[in-house]
C-alpha cells in the first residue's frame, strides 16, 4: 500500500507548505536528503499556544505533535514530489514549550513518530530527539524537524 493510500485510510489530506515565519525555506534538498525546518503546531490555522505541565497536558501535546506531522509531510510531498520516493526518515527533533518540571517530552514527540511510522513502515524507524524548551516562536506549545532520505 502507498504512503498515500495508508493517509487516504486514515482520512488525512496533506496540507499546502506553510509561509516561512521568518528569513529561512521551508526546506533544502541536498543530494538524496531532505532538510525541512521547523514546524509549530497549529490548531484551525492559528499557532496552537501553550506550555506542557502548566496549560497542557501529555496528551495534548502528543495531539499536537501528530498534527506538525501532517504538516511536516505536506512540505515533504512538495519538496519531493511524490512520498514514495521517501526511502528513510532518518531524524525528528523535536521541541516541547514546557514547565521546568514537565518530562514527558518523548512521549509528546511520539504523536509524530507514531505517524510517521505507520505510514513508511520500516523506513519510519528514525533517530529522534525530544527537549523541554522555555518557550517557541509565536507561543507554541510544539516544533519538530525533519530530515528524509529519498530516492
Amino acid at each position: 500500500m502507498s504512503v498515500y493510500d495508508k493517509l487516504t485510510a486514515l482520512g488525512i489530506s496533506l496540507p499546502p507548505v506553510a509561509t516561512p515565519a521568518a528569513a529561512y525555506v521551508p526546506f533544502v534538498r541536498t543530494g538524496n536528503l531532505v532538510f525541512l525546518s521547523g514546524h509549530i503546531a497549529r490548531r484551525e490555522g492559528k499557532p496552537w499556544v501553550g506550555q506542557l505541565g502548566t496549560d497542557m497536558v501529555t496528551a495534548d501535546g502528543k495531539t499536537a505533535a501528530r498534527a506538525i506531522a501532517i504538516d511536516l509531510l505536506g512540505t515533504l510531498h512538495a519538496a519531493v514530489g511524490d512520498l514514495n520516493k521517501v526511502t528513510r526518515i532518518v531524524k525528528l527533533l523535536g521541541l516541547v514549550n514546557s514547565a521546568p518540571t514537565f518530562t514527558e517530552h518523548h512521549l509528546v514527540v511520539n504523536g509524530a513518530s507514531e505517524l510517521i511510522g505507520e505510514l513508511f513502515g520500516p523506513a519510519g524507524a528514525h533517530a529522534r530527539s525530544a527537549f523541554g524548551v522555555a518557550q517557541i516562536p509565536m507561543g507554541a506549545c510544539v516544533e519538530i524537524e525533519l530530515i528524509a532520505e529519498v530516492a
